[in-house]
């Protein structure tokens, strides 16, 4: 069965889609409590990374141990576990796609921008939990922050902007993909990217090919940025304003073309 390639059902007035998006909201966080083993791994990963490079790489970065090496990993494993986080977000909008459930909601009086708009909130959600217990992590294992209040504010305003448009990103990836398993391969390299960063060792202590891979990728200033805002330096030497400047239009970028692409084929491929 096949549809106008409109936004549903004329039925459906403006005053009823905030109606629609909240329960397209529920509907992505139950379907996230319905897989338990998914949404485990998806919140304890992170925390493991971050025991495993604390205490098991952390004594090979620093000379006094792993506790040191704290300082400079956290911010980029709460990106890591962000880029990590998309990938759920990518394999629900392709199963989604591909199960029918589309047609469905197509053939009732909703709005069908509020199915994307499910799909982010519910990933915006899971993502600051995973977030909230890499940061308790991080300050169980040694991570001792400088950042006043108006620092951490800052910080968490960059970090929700960071999940946004990783969320609209990894959704326009889960529209793309055929199913959810190239959906989820596909999003192998935004949870890899990260790694060729400096998310984990300086720029300067790679190989020559791979410097400018991490001194030149939207990742680097997003993590420089919160490291400056936390930590009150960088490791690239420029500074935390100029890092994050770069990481708000990296941020704004990112979200604004996967939006766009993610509602055109959303509008596409519901309509085939």
């Amino acid at each position: 069965m096949t549809y106008a390639a409109t936004d549903v059902a004329t039925s459906s007035s403006l005053t009823d889609i905030p109606i629609d998006i909240s329960v397209m909201i529920v509907r992505g966080m139950r379907r996230s409590l319905r897989d338990p083993e998914a949404f485990i791994t998806a919140l304890m990963l992170p925390v493991i990374l971050m025991l495993l490079f604390v205490y098991v790489f952390g004594g090979a970065f620093a000379a006094e141990g792993g506790g040191r090496y704290a300082q400079y990993v956290v911010p980029g494993l709460i990106v890591l576990c962000a880029g990590q986080g998309a990938g759920t977000t990518a394999v629900a909008i392709a199963t989604d796609m591909s199960s029918g459930i589309v047609d469905r909601f197509r053939s009732m009086p909703i709005a069908s921008s509020s199915v994307l708009a499910g799909h982010i909130v519910a990933s915006l959600a899971r993502n600051l939990l995973a977030t909230a217990l890499v940061i308790g992590a991080g300050l169980a294992v040694g991570w001792r922050p400088s950042a006043g209040p108006a620092q951490w504010i800052a910080a968490a305003g960059l970090i929700v902007a960071f999940i946004f448009a990783m969320s609209w990103l990894a959704t326009a990836v889960g529209l793309l993909a055929g199913s959810p398993e190239a959906a989820n391969s596909a999003t192998f390299a935004i949870w890899f990217l990260p790694y060729l960063s400096t998310a984990f060792v300086p720029a300067g202590t790679m190989t020559r090919v791979l410097r400018p891979i991490a001194a030149n990728q939207p990742f680097t200033p997003i993590i420089e940025a919160l490291r400056g805002l936390w930590m009150g330096h960088t490791s690239t030497g420029a500074s935390t304003g100029h890092e994050a400047l770069l990481a708000v239009i990296y941020c704004v970028a990112i979200a604004g073309l996967s939006a766009v692409a993610a509602s055109y084929l959303f509008r596409h491929r519901a309509a085939a």
